[in-house]
């Protein structure tokens, strides 16, 4: 018999029951799907890379990081600009000055000071002080306009051209610093005496030059001096060939000298430290999750004869690495000052926009376990003060002091081999003669 309307209306309501209480579970179980355009996908893009590689996870939580991605995405986000705002001010709660967003110029000037050979600018090699977020100097480049000026490590930038370079963030403040070829800058800083002074430097063509040597003679001994600014791309080879060409000017001992190194390629710090160290520990990283991962040189060396190593307050970062593997394998003393004490490592990822992104992942520690972020690394040898503004100059003291030390323990090795010597060629007394 067939259904009545009555029947028919009964059924039907039941139905749309159904339809209506699945709609209200979709609903309630599922988020609603957004379409994000260019520069919101930009922030997200960089809040998925953060959180997967940070290095300290727990800081998510202080922050309550996933509200801060929430309240980015909400802002009205239309330009390249404002998606670079919300990125920076998502960023800034995690307390981290290296994990920071490179805006497109900014992330080809760093790729350009890590593969090339020049950059415009007035020199300064800068850092971020954690604790205050202060931008403090690392090393100024030697035959820059900061170096002629004689800007020194450890003195705090307090204005570019009348701007906050702690409001500015460390990439920003870089950024105000290069320029074309002769256009000025005004920087005010504060000198490690405490001494506040306005400085005008005019920005020029600057040769990075990161690896430079040269041959010592005296009366006595032949050295060879090894200079290293900075850890770029093409670094490892340039001290494979200067050790190549001071092998065969037959040195004696080496000067190693790291001074104003503020690091570049933690890569290419690994790479000259092989070329000291045969299988031994060079660096120890620590990730997010706690675990060390212990990095061992090669087999092979470059050079494995006397060697004395150069450092000061601008040694920083991926020439603490080298530096550190070196004083504790007992491969090389270390003279001069104590080091930066910078001891995080960043990943740099390229953006989806030609934006880059730096991240800190990791720590590092030196082969005995000292960890050296914000405390740095002291010399086995502690060198008079003031220091050498022209490391490497004719008017080096330290220089000069490296020699003395090397050229003392060159002679002391002599001594001493010819003391073996004698003893291995003199025959031993006949037991029956000696009872005479």
């Amino acid at each position: 018999m067939l259904p009545n309307v009555k029947t028919c209306s009964k059924i039907f309501r039941q139905f749309l029951i159904v339809i209506i209480s699945f709609g209200l579970l979709f609903s309630i179980f599922s988020e609603p799907v957004l379409a994000l355009n260019d520069g919101q996908q930009l922030v997200l893009e960089t809040w998925n890379i953060v959180n997967e590689g940070f290095l300290n996870p727990q800081k998510f939580d202080e922050v309550q990081w996933k509200r801060l991605r929430q309240q980015a995405l909400e802002k009205p986000i239309t330009t390249s600009d404002e998606a670079y705002s919300a990125i920076e001010t998502m960023l800034q709660p995690l307390g981290d000055p290296y994990t920071r967003l490179l805006r497109p110029n900014d992330f080809q000037s760093m790729k350009g000071s890590n593969i090339g050979s020049e950059i415009n600018g007035v020199g300064l090699q800068l850092g971020a002080r954690n604790e205050d977020g202060e931008i403090i100097v690392i090393s100024p480049l030697e035959g820059s306009p900061a170096f002629d000026a004689e800007i020194v490590s450890g003195s705090i930038l307090l204005k570019v051209d009348g701007e906050s370079p702690k409001r500015l963030g460390l990439e920003a403040t870089a950024s105000k610093l290069r320029g074309e070829t002769g256009s000025k800058v005004l920087i005010e800083i504060q000198t490690p005496q405490q001494e506040e002074k306005e400085i005008v430097l005019e920005r020029r063509s600057v040769d990075l030059r990161p690896v430079r040597t040269r041959r010592i003679r005296n009366e006595n001994h032949t050295l060879g001096y090894l200079r290293i600014t900075q850890f770029s791309e093409a670094v490892p080879e340039q001290v494979k060939e200067a050790l190549q060409e001071l092998s065969e000017k037959e040195v004696e001992g080496i000067v190693l000298d790291l001074r104003n190194n503020s690091g570049g390629l933690v890569s290419s710090g690994l790479a000259v430290a092989n070329a000291f160290l045969s299988e031994q520990p060079i660096v120890e990283t620590k990730n997010r999750n706690q675990i060390n991962d212990p990095i061992p040189s090669n087999k092979e060396t470059l050079y494995d004869g006397p060697l004395v190593t150069l450092v000061n307050g601008g040694t920083a970062s991926a020439s603490e690495i080298l530096a550190g593997a070196l004083q504790d394998n007992k491969r090389s003393l270390l003279l001069g000052h104590k080091t930066f004490g910078k001891g995080l490592i960043q990943t740099l990822t390229n953006l989806s926009d030609g934006s880059g992104l730096a991240v800190t992942v990791a720590s590092y520690l030196t082969p005995s376990g000292r960890d050296i972020q914000n405390l740095g690394i002291e010399p086995d040898r502690y060198l008079e003060i003031p220091e050498p503004l022209n490391p490497g100059g004719t008017e080096d003291r330290w220089l000069q002091d490296a020699e003395l030390f090397m050229e003392a323990n060159l002679d002391l090795q002599s001594i001493e081999e010819n003391q073996t010597e004698k003893s291995e060629n003199t025959e031993p007394i006949d037991s029956e003669l000696s009872d005479l």
